[in-house]
């Protein structure tokens, strides 16, 4: 049986090829290769056992402590042992290690040359004490003639003694303990970039049902119920105490002020969407709305004071401070003027949800949906194979809107129905996205894998050299075979509650992106949204999920981060993408350009229409009369000769040439 050669050769050494064992029938001519292979096999199907079910480390005894006269010897207590080939090494005696002996072997291995240093000179040092396994061929025999061209010769070794030898070297041992958060880190990459696009994912979350809502109702009543109601006495109340103070309110003030204008603005904006009739039915059922127009005034003085706020203070996150910014200036755009802002339904809308909708966040949108598209498309591309099939082709066929320029401070330029949707569109695709490759990735991590091992030395203990002379050694951090085997042992606790996890979430549906339903009249019952502006805490099973894989629990050891290579972008290429977007940005101005020109052009289709329609019916022949009336000398008619001639011209006087002017 081969064992250097897994799935082709190039294989690590400790991974087996196809198991293959002899069978024996009478009459057989058996040779030293049939009784080998049964040696081989027996040998190679232990070493798997130990390395899958056991994993390297420690099984019992071996413990190290100092020589009773001290010294550079150590003493190695009898004990049992499995490298991470899933080789036995036992230690049937106590043996004594002359420390200083093995580290000059390791500086001379190390160098290639003996120098001679003298270790008194040396100061403090840290080395580990490992244990390796090696064989010996043993009891040589001269075997018998044979028919072979080339027998060979003298003696051959009958037998292999297995045994163990002592190394020392420095604290770089190979860690083989399997922590999930690992694999998982392997999926998701570097957690700062992937936890920079969740979290664009959680505020998009807020907005794609407001999105989809908003553009296909521009035109219908949100439903204001007594929750509304409820929100807006409460907002309103704490408003009129706080909102007319001099001067911008400190950080903690200002976020609970945002918090009640947007609650109070969602409040009169949802009024706004009723007509006249339907306002008055509204405040005879609630009778605080009778002071709409004190709250816009209430909201405008709110809106002026948080302008002059510390932001950055108040907001410490680039994305909650966006959404604070959107909060005051749609508040003082769409419903403190006096019967709101019907020229923006959409917005309106939007703030009615709770959820303004600015210039600038949608260029902050635009800018989010790229970033989540991008990651996970590389992290897709990174991965390779997953156990979601139609994931990446979906993901990458996500029309994502072009990135925009930042937009003037407090602009209120009004949304195209058409760019909010595409928006909403791509948000909701995303999400569900970003849901499905978390989900794929947790759910691979509860397997450990099957390592490739290049370091089958098992530690022992830690050793702490002054001079030549061991002064400390420590155990404690050496790896130790646990029921279920090393590579579960650290998260076993974890397990149970994982499996929990995994088996909800990994047998629930995939999310779909699915357009928000509402009914085809009347209102649009849709609820206000509530922690807009709070922590955005991450609840659920995929969230606990992943929140065990990740946290450490205590004395475990935290997950390896993943090295990625970082590519730097040429000059050139960066350049191209600026005036891409340059581009991008100066066809967007030209085609709202060239809409609005439309817009104009069927308006004045519209009033040459209503003017054809006025017009009487004979005026065309009145006209054509008058025209040709004109056209005949005044006083004159034809006579018998014909008709007349028209009036000669009048010539104009001509003008002497000036000096050094040419006749």
């Amino acid at each position: 049986m081969r064992t250097d050669c897994a799935c082709g050769c190039g294989g690590d050494v400790t991974r087996s090829s196809a198991f293959v064992r002899p069978r024996f029938f009478a009459g057989q001519l058996l040779t030293e290769d049939d009784l080998g292979l049964l040696v081989d096999y027996t040998t190679a199907k232990g070493r798997l056992h130990n390395r899958s079910l056991y994993g390297p480390g420690v099984i019992c005894g071996l413990g190290v402590t100092c020589a009773p006269c001290g010294g550079g010897t150590v003493t190695v207590h009898p004990g049992h042992a499995l490298d991470c080939a899933g080789n036995d090494i036992v230690v049937p005696c106590t043996e004594q290690v002359d420390v200083g002996a093995l580290v000059r072997e390791q500086r001379v291995n190390a160098l290639g040359v003996d120098c001679g240093e003298n270790c008194d000179d040396e100061g403090d040092r840290r080395y580990g004490l490992y244990v390796r396994y090696q064989e010996t061929p043993v009891e040589p025999v001269a075997p018998y003639a044979t028919e072979e061209p080339c027998p060979s010769p003298g003696c051959v070794p009958s037998r292999i003694q297995e045994g163990f030898r002592f190394v020392v070297r420095y604290d770089d041992f190979e860690d083989h303990r399997h922590n999930p958060g690992t694999r998982l880190l392997a999926h998701i990459g570097d957690l700062a970039r992937a936890d920079r696009a969740r979290t664009r994912d959680r505020r998009l979350e807020y907005y794609t049902d407001a999105l989809s809502t908003a553009s296909a109702g521009t035109g219908r009543t949100f439903r204001f119920d007594a929750a509304d109601a409820q929100r807006y006495a409460a907002s309103l109340a704490w408003l009129r105490q706080h909102a007319g103070g001099e001067g911008p309110p400190p950080a903690p003030a200002a976020r609970e002020m945002t918090e009640h204008v947007r609650a109070l603005a969602a409040g009169v904006a949802r009024y706004d969407t009723y007509d006249a009739a339907g306002q008055e039915r509204l405040t005879a059922q609630y009778p605080d709305l009778a002071t709409v127009q004190e709250a816009r005034g209430v909201l405008g003085a709110a809106c002026e004071r948080l302008r002059g706020a510390d932001s950055e203070a108040a907001w410490p996150g680039p994305l909650h401070r966006a959404l604070a910014g959107a909060v005051v200036t749609e508040t003082a755009a769409r419903v403190v003027p006096e019967g709101g802002d019907p020229d923006a339904p959409l917005e309106v809308r939007m703030v009615a949800r709770g959820t303004p909708l600015s210039h600038a966040l949608r260029v902050a949108f635009r800018a989010d949906l790229g970033l989540i598209r991008g990651w996970l498309l590389a992290r897709l591309d990174q991965v390779g194979e997953t156990g979601d099939g139609r994931l990446r082709t979906e993901v990458a066929a996500v029309d994502v809107p072009p990135l925009l320029p930042a937009p003037p401070p407090d602009s209120t330029e009004k949304a195209a129905i058409a760019e909010v949707q595409r928006i909403a569109e791509a948000a909701a695709a995303l999400t569900a996205a970003l849901r499905r490759f978390l989900t794929d990735a947790a759910c691979a991590t509860l397997g450990p894998p099957c390592g490739d091992c290049t370091d089958t030395d098992v530690l022992l203990a830690e050793l702490e050299l002054d001079g030549c002379d061991v002064v400390r050694v420590c155990s404690g951090t050496r790896e130790q075979v646990l029921p279920g085997g090393g590579a579960y042992g650290e998260w076993l606790p974890k397990l149970y509650r994982l499996r929990e996890l995994a088996e909800r979430v990994c047998r629930a549906p995939l999310p779909r992106a699915e357009k928000p339903a509402f009914p085809p009249q009347g209102d649009i019952v849709r609820p206000y949204a509530a922690g807009l502006l709070g922590d955005w805490p991450r609840s659920g099973d995929l969230e606990e999920m992943l929140s065990l894989l990740l946290t450490p629990a205590p004395g475990e050891t935290p997950p390896k981060a993943l090295h990625e290579q970082v590519y730097t972008t040429p000059g050139e290429v960066t350049d191209s993408i600026r005036e891409l977007s340059i581009l991008r940005t100066q066809v967007a101005e030209l085609t709202a350009s060239l809409e609005g020109l439309r817009a104009q052009l069927g308006t004045a289709r519209c009033e040459v229409g209503r003017l054809s329609e006025r017009v009487p019916d004979d005026l065309g022949d009145r006209l054509a009369h008058l025209e040709g009336s004109a056209d005949e000398p005044s006083g004159e008619s034809a006579g018998p000769e014909g008709p007349a001639k028209p009036p000669a011209r009048r010539t104009r006087p001509s003008r002497s040439p000036k000096s050094g002017e040419t006749p």
